[in-house]
């Protein structure tokens, strides 16, 4: 897919079955946002953090990435805890929560039945995420947040998966630039102990430190 845009519209069609359950959830949920979500933060950003796709309770519902949900409340409280965001985190888009010298968006950007993206799914909205990129005049460094994150980033970046396989915590150098990786901060990785906090601050400090912020 060709594009010059960064953000889908309102009623992208590009992918049918995403299409069809947007359509869905603005029946069933007609006060959610139910869109292709927007990204949160400066396009001046250094630092970019990229996850999986909107959770439907989440940011499908709230319109900004990994708000509403309890990725989110993992996600804003490390960064507001390291320097990397100020203002209260409360759910809302609303809220006046702001983020300093970091972006955050999705692999995918509207929100798939069960979670789960499927490949042409991903690789449509690859478009998207590689023009975020190149139109971050001061990106120096990018956190992937989970396997699919990861693995879209590197394709993005035109790095191989086998040469970078997702490993939490790994750095991968691009263009000058970092790609650093961490489990994804979701409810279940950090309930079955897969990520802790502690972890995840870690690598949250990797990315900090790659993008001198």
């Amino acid at each position: 897919m060709k594009t010059s845009i960064h953000q889908p519209r309102r009623n992208c069609s590009l992918c049918p079955r995403l299409q069809e359950f947007r359509v869905e959830n603005r029946e069933a949920y007609p006060k959610y946002f139910n869109g292709p979500v927007p990204s949160f933060g400066s396009i001046e950003a250094s630092l970019l953090i990229v996850g999986l796709a909107p959770g439907l309770k989440g940011a499908n519902q709230t319109g900004r990435p990994f708000t509403g949900d309890y990725a989110g409340d993992l996600l804003y409280s490390t960064l507001t805890r390291l320097g990397l965001a100020r203002g209260k985190y409360d759910r809302r888009i609303d809220d006046g929560f702001e983020l300093r010298g970091v972006r955050v968006t999705n692999a995918v950007r509207c929100v798939p039945p069960k979670n789960k993206p499927d490949p042409i799914e991903i690789k449509t909205c690859r478009g998207f995420l590689g023009n975020e990129i190149a139109a971050m005049p001061r990106l120096r460094a990018i956190l992937s947040l989970g396997q699919i994150a990861h693995n879209s980033v590197s394709a993005t970046l035109g790095l191989k998966r086998q040469d970078h396989p997702f490993t939490h915590g790994a750095i991968t150098k691009f263009d000058g630039r970092h790609l650093i990786s961490s489990y994804h901060c979701s409810r279940y990785n950090t309930n079955t102990r897969v990520l802790t906090p502690l972890m995840f601050e870690t690598a949250v400090l990797k990315a900090k430190a790659a993008a001198k912020l």
